[in-house]
């Protein structure tokens, strides 16, 4: 499992409700869900289950979360399901920012930031934050960074910073892992300009 924790800053991130809707086999599945676009839940519902079918939508491959396996969308697989966790997959082109444990949401804000990456296609996410506490994004306190995935040449691009909030942190050491079996990691300071961190 990543070192990282859940994110601890609010993000927005486009989703379809038609992502797989071309996919036949996904229409009559009722026991695993899309979090967002990137994220494919499938809970245990079974008594004493320790395993169960999951299937990876068409059009997509798709990595276990907990070990990195890489897997070919459009068949089932058996997925393990340990008393621990279950299954859970993250669609290739995903960039899942991540940070450590925070004990409340204003604890996060100046903590170092992961971007977990999943190749396999390009990908793009818009990380929003503020202050954690307040209403004051709703008079546009709050900050936007767009991140970039480019699947060819590897790089991930971290956008300029727009906008501002209070308890915004002037700059942050950002690490960029490309998930998969043996993943691969690099680290930049970031002080709200845009920069590209190249894939080792």
């Amino acid at each position: 499992m990543p070192a990282t924790k859940p994110p601890t800053t609010s993000a927005t991130s486009t989703c379809s409700a038609r992502d797989f809707a071309r996919d036949e086999t996904t229409h009559d599945i009722g026991d695993q869900y899309l979090f967002g676009p990137s994220l494919l839940v499938a809970p245990v519902y079974e008594f004493e289950a320790r395993s169960r079918r999951v299937y990876l939508p068409s059009g997509a491959d798709w990595y276990d979360f907990e070990t990195g396996e890489r897997h070919e969308g459009g068949r089932w697989i058996d997925a393990a399901a340990p008393l621990e966790r279950m299954p859970l997959f993250v669609r290739a082109g995903a960039i899942l920012p991540t940070g450590p444990a925070a004990q409340f949401a204003a604890e996060a804000l100046n903590q170092d930031l992961t971007l977990l990456v999943y190749p396999g296609a390009d990908g793009r996410f818009s990380l929003v934050e503020d202050d954690g506490v307040s209403y004051a994004y709703e008079r546009g306190e709050y900050s936007r960074i767009e991140l970039s995935y480019d699947d060819a040449t590897g790089a991930v691009t971290i956008g300029a910073r727009r906008g501002r909030f209070s308890g915004m942190p002037a700059e942050r050491e950002v690490t960029v892992r490309w998930m998969g079996s043996e993943p691969e990691e690099a680290s930049v300071t970031y002080t709200g300009d845009a920069v590209s961190v190249a894939r080792p």
